[in-house]
Formats: structure tokens, C-alpha cells, sequence
């Protein structure tokens, strides 16, 4: 028995630098879970994304309109005879003078 005693000592030591590491005690676990924390909020984000995406396809789909729509405000194409008229950011169209 004698010859057993640095086991619990050892045991403790491993312990301590298991938990004062920088890469792979303590620390490194709060950081991780703080990055899971913000990926799972990127994936919620990303999942609202989605279904945004899905409704609209959704009303892509069903409306011819809407895919006329889409087409003139997404790569801002008109028909034969129509003229696009591009205002700058933040400026909106202002009514014709009478």
C-alpha cells in the first residue's frame, strides 16, 4: 500500500492541468460553448431564411404576376416598349409636375 501513495496525488495533478489548460480545459470548453451558442443563433436566422424563401417560391409558383414581378424588381428587365427607371438609394419617386 505503501507504494501506491503518488496515484491520488497523480490523479489530482492530472486533474488540476486538465482544468487550467488553456486548449483543452476549462477555457476552451466556455469558448466552445459560447460559439455553439452563436451558431445555433445563425441557425435559427438561417432557418427564417429559408421559409422566407419557401413562401416566396411558394407564391412564385401559383401567381404568373408575381413571376413578372420578380422579374422586374430582382434584374430590373421590363417588356418591349417599357423604360426602367433606377432612383438612387434612399430617394424616392417624387410626383410629376403639373
Amino acid at each position: 500500500m505503501r507504494r501506491l501513495w503518488w496515484i491520488p496525488i497523480l490523479v489530482v495533478a492530472a486533474a488540476a492541468w486538465t482544468l487550467a489548460d488553456e486548449r483543452a480545459g476549462l477555457p476552451a470548453r466556455r469558448r466552445l460553448d459560447a460559439d455553439l451558442g452563436l451558431v445555433r443563433e445563425r441557425i435559427a436566422v438561417l432557418q427564417d431564411d429559408i421559409e422566407t424563401l419557401r413562401r416566396e417560391a411558394d407564391g412564385l409558383d401559383a401567381d404568373p404576376f408575381a413571376i413578372e414581378q420578380a422579374i422586374r424588381e430582382e434584374l430590373g428587365l421590363a417588356q418591349p416598349g417599357e423604360a426602367v427607371v433606377r432612383l438612387a438609394a434612399g430617394r424616392t419617386a417624387a410626383a410629376a409636375p403639373r
